[in-house]
């Protein structure tokens, strides 16, 4: 696996600030014309595209795609991966919701806000192009199987692990690099998600604060930017060439709720949790831990609460569940496989990071065992579940079980 993330570039140096509860969440400001703004976000400051990819090659990519091939980059060699010239068996299944966000923005500054209008890149278009990040990836890697980018708002990346999955299942490919990446915090993604008067609001104090799923003092959401990436490989493959296996993934749910753009469907988020259990071939009773959506926004954690314990029923109250967009924000198209890496590391460790800032849990949000205020040690954790519901009524879940390759 491999990361960009607030906590640099390392899966395990994230996961630890995951367990400590720390914020990744500050008072954003961007000061473009016409009218500045500042709001609580999580951007990467860390990140520095130049130095991880080199300048040559950080160039020709919009930020979004910077930040997914360095993860898909560190993924390859996490798993001890050669880098070929062709591999058939091989490809790249890769989510965004926004794509080259970025690159557009600036060109479309330098059309409209300068006089005489500034010069348009010749890069733009594939810069800016959603499956941009993708090809790039498959370039670098000798990955000739089939290369795809999907691009389902939240579920992006969520979508883009499990259609992965299927590929390795179905045999028609051995190793899939999968993930999602996505630069949220341009001035025009931030205006227009502040209009939708469904963001946290915070001076600097109140930033790393603002993101509360769950409480019953719940805002709205934080947006921030990143990637994750992972390889899935065929497990006799894997085991064959005695590399460490960090989980193995048994299901993947999908479902659309076909009823609104933005609220989301209960019944729509049943369908899709109870797919990946039931692909998992494990009992409702072996999963301890769920990585919701938790989104932190008034209409969205009670629907989701409720779809869990839906499913669960009276073994509700035992799963553990915790939203790690209260740390990291709400990346949009990366938040899936950024999740994924969370729920996996939790598999691995029997740890679980706290929903940070949960103090008074909303009732509307009861029946499950909510982790908040310290991270919780599970003995016996073998399953776990990483919840994705996006805009649009696109709802994913991926299953993963505990390995001790």
């Amino acid at each position: 696996m491999g990361i960009v993330s607030q906590f640099g570039n390392d899966p395990d140096i994230f996961f630890s600030r995951l367990l400590a509860g720390t914020s990744g969440i500050r008072l954003f400001s961007r000061d473009n014309e016409p009218i500045p703004i500042s709001l609580p976000a999580a951007p990467c400051d860390a990140f520095d595209a130049d130095e991880t990819l080199g300048a040559e090659v950080a160039r020709l990519m919009d930020r979004y795609s910077q930040m997914g091939h360095a993860a898909s980059l560190s993924a390859w060699r996490d798993a001890d991966l050669e880098i070929s010239n062709e591999r058939l068996d091989g490809g790249v299944s890769w989510g965004t919701a926004l794509g080259g966000t970025h690159t557009f923005e600036d060109g479309y500054r330098n059309l409209y806000l300068k006089s005489p209008p500034g010069r348009v890149s010749p890069l733009g278009v594939v810069m800016g192009m959603n499956n941009a990040c993708a090809s790039h990836t498959a370039m670098k890697l000798g990955l000739a199987g089939p290369c795809h980018t999907f691009s389902v708002a939240c579920s992006s990346s969520t979508i883009a692990i499990g259609e992965g999955y299927r590929r390795i299942r179905s045999g028609e490919c051995t190793v899939q690099l999968v993930g999602g990446s996505d630069a949220t915090l341009s001035y025009g993604v931030l205006t227009a998600w502040k209009a939708m008067r469904v963001l946290a609001e915070g001076d600097e104090t109140e930033a790393p604060h603002a993101c509360r799923p769950f409480d019953v003092s719940r805002k709205g959401l934080v947006l921030g930017e990143g990637a994750g990436a992972l390889v899935l490989e065929d497990w006799e493959m894997a085991q064959q060439r005695g590399v460490r296996i960090y989980a193995e993934m048994l299901g993947y749910g999908t479902s659309c709720d076909h009823a609104h753009l933005v609220r989301p469907n209960q019944a729509g988020q049943v369908r899709a949790l109870r797919m990946a259990q039931q692909e998992s071939g494990l009992d409702l009773t072996a999963f301890g831990h769920i990585n919701t959506h938790g989104t932190a926004t008034r209409e969205g954690d009670p629907i989701e609460i409720a779809a869990i314990t839906e499913v669960f029923g009276a073994h509700a109250s035992n799963i553990a569940v915790n939203a790690t967009k209260s740390m990291h924000g709400h990346m949009l198209g990366a938040t899936g496989a950024v999740e994924t890496i969370a729920t996996i590391l939790a598999l691995k460790h029997q740890m679980i990071p706290p929903t940070a800032n949960l103090q008074n849990i909303d009732p509307t949000c009861q029946g499950v065992r909510h982790v908040a205020g310290q991270a919780l040690y599970l003995p016996d954790l073998k399953a776990a579940l990483c919840n994705s519901f996006a805009f649009g009524g696109s709802n994913a879940v991926l299953a993963f079980c505990r390995t001790e390759t």
